[in-house]
């Protein structure tokens, strides 16, 4: 079960802080005396010592432990092959790739997985429709697509992964891809053939004007 751990209004902040967030307890304890009694429920949060964390994944891996209630800042990076069932709380409070990410955590072993995405939005909230789309698909590519409509392109020449304003006049990268494309693969080779450009002067100038020096090293990094 995956809490939201920047939306709890329990966790008070601050590395020294060990206590639970309350979130993580509330929907732990409701479960543990409601609809999975008998079952194992234990919690595991991002204010745990570290010994305590491995102890809790240990036993889990294990199967000590039936449901593991945790924040999704612990969830990250853990592989636990065993696990076959995860319930997102307040789905609608993570991105397309994040939701993604997360429930490519079950499954792993030898049974299926089960991701449960909940959410008490109506069905027209926008977010609604970013939590159907991916239930809809568990195709890593297609739901980029989708991720890259919704959080809009950013800048591609800088810094900016999302937002409205962009560096391309002409084309959107979605709507434009087959055209991008193209030109990629023709620059790509002009470049081969003409490394310093000394045949198209007035093209070196507008990159010239366009790349300064942190900007050429952030794509070059890209």
């Amino acid at each position: 079960v995956e809490e939201s751990d920047g939306a709890d209004p329990g966790d008070g902040g601050g590395s020294g802080d060990r206590r639970p967030p309350l979130a993580v307890l509330d929907v732990a304890r409701s479960l543990a005396e409601g609809p999975l009694a008998g079952l194992r429920v234990a919690e595991l949060h991002g204010r745990m010592a570290p010994e305590a964390k491995d102890e809790v994944m240990r036993r889990f891996s294990a199967g000590e432990i039936d449901v593991l209630v945790a924040t999704t800042v612990i969830e990250v990076g853990v592989n636990v092959p065993n696990a076959t069932v995860m319930a997102i709380m307040d789905a609608d409070r993570f991105g397309v790739s994040q939701l993604h990410q997360l429930r490519g955590r079950v499954g792993r072993g030898e049974h299926p997985g089960l991701c449960l995405l909940v959410t008490d939005l109506p069905e027209v909230a926008p977010a609604r429709a970013r939590l159907e789309a991916v239930a809809s698909t568990r195709d890593g590519f297609e739901l980029s697509r989708i991720d890259l409509e919704q959080r809009r392109e950013g800048d591609v020449l800088g810094q900016a992964q999302s937002g409205g304003r962009s560096s391309l006049r002409m084309l959107a990268v979605i709507e434009d891809e087959d055209i991008i494309e193209e030109a990629r693969r023709e620059a790509g080779e002009l470049v081969e053939r003409d490394p310093e450009l000394t045949r198209t002067p007035a093209l070196r100038t507008a990159l010239e004007a366009l790349l300064d020096a942190e900007r050429e090293e952030f794509l070059e990094r890209g």
